[in-house]
């Protein structure tokens, strides 16, 4: 009994081209599941924390990059004034640097 393929007609039949949409469907496989694992999860990411910028608002407790914990005092453009205890001191900060605020306003 013959095999009904050999071995060196499947090399013969990769090498002529005949193995490309299997390499294409691996390849667009791999996207997908880079594309769903890494990018989504990021932009969705990335929406939320735009979502908190804009929704930013004097007397919100806040949290800068560089570790700075304040509250707002006065908010511009693209920047905004914060109060740092313990001396209330009140400081300049790019509106993009704060990665977090904390939900209790403070009143004063």
């Amino acid at each position: 009994m013959k095999p009904a393929v050999s071995a060196a007609a499947l090399i013969l039949w990769q090498a002529a081209g005949g193995g490309s949409l299997v390499m294409f469907g691996t390849m667009a496989a791999i996207f997908a599941v880079f594309y769903i694992l890494l990018i989504l999860p990021q932009q969705r990411k990335q929406k939320k924390w735009q979502e908190m910028l804009e929704a930013l608002k004097t007397g919100d407790r806040v949290v800068t990059s560089g570790g700075i914990r304040g509250v707002i005092m006065t908010i511009k453009d693209d920047y905004l004034y914060l109060r740092v205890a313990p001396d209330n001191l009140k400081i300049e900060v790019a509106r993009s640097a704060i990665i977090s605020v904390s939900g209790d306003d403070v009143k004063s």
